[in-house]
């Protein structure tokens, strides 16, 4: 059986450290791939490619811009900002060989809000050539987000009807929000770019946890994800120090 890939997500991992650094500890740390928030966007480009360089780990995907509103792609007004920012990623994007873009709604609620993200959905679509990813968030972490439920992101796709538009599925934000992953993801799961693991219901370290992993990761499986799975987690202590999960969910 094919073992698990794990992608350090630097947006949680190794926070304390410039950008190039983090991306060195988790070569460092053994992980098998990267992901970023929107830190690449402004960090120096000559630092970055030589820290990719140095460790040969590939970056998976990142956030446009996420701001104060967490996003703007569902915000009525702001879509020049929207736009620019979707923009920059993109561009961000094909610098350092990310194949995903995520593109965060906001906090805004509504049919204009809904129409607003659609239409902005599309212009990622038709700006990057990779996948662009939507990501249900539950409201315990970001009260008002506009994209909170896997059927509302299986509307969107739905409306937008491109199939590089993908759902990232974070089992914290789907659990936290909705409950009953394994059926949730066995539902959706033809329609997912990404997948972000973390415990429940303290977004630390996926184990220990109120989610099972060890019995939902073969379910993932089951249903053909072979993906890699986000490590978008708070270290309990330090990363290095909690690091011994991924030898017992890695084969599973």
């Amino acid at each position: 059986m094919t073992h698990w890939r794990f992608s350090a997500n630097l947006g949680f991992l190794w926070k304390e450290l410039p950008l190039p650094e983090r991306i060195r500890r988790a070569g460092a740390a053994d992980f098998d791939a990267l992901e970023f928030h929107d830190e690449a966007q402004t960090a120096d480009p000559g630092a970055l490619r030589a820290a990719l360089h140095e460790t040969g780990l590939p970056v998976l995907g990142l956030n446009a811009r996420m701001g104060a509103t967490a996003g703007l792609a569902a915000l009525p007004g702001a879509e020049a900002q929207a736009r620019a920012d979707i923009e920059e990623a993109a561009r961000t994007a094909e610098r350092v060989g990310a194949k995903a873009i995520h593109v965060l709604s906001g906090r805004s609620h509504g049919s204009a809000a809904r129409d607003c993200y659609v239409a902005n959905l599309r212009h990622a679509l038709q700006t990057f050539g990779g996948t662009v990813l939507i990501e249900p968030i539950c409201q315990a972490a970001n009260p008002g987000y506009f994209m909170n439920s896997l059927d509302l992101a299986v509307a969107v796709q739905d409306e937008v009807a491109d199939p590089r538009l993908r759902i990232l599925f974070d089992c914290f934000h789907i659990e936290m929000g909705q409950g009953d992953t394994a059926a949730r993801f066995q539902a959706v799961a033809g329609r997912v770019g990404h997948v972000q693991i973390a415990s429940v219901p303290d977004r630390a370290e996926p184990s220990p946890s109120q989610l099972d992993y060890a019995q939902l990761l073969p379910a993932f499986r089951a249903v053909g994800y072979t993906g890699a799975l986000g490590c978008e987690y708070v270290p309990r202590t330090t990363v290095e120090a909690g690091l011994g999960w991924r030898a017992a969910l890695g084969g599973i």
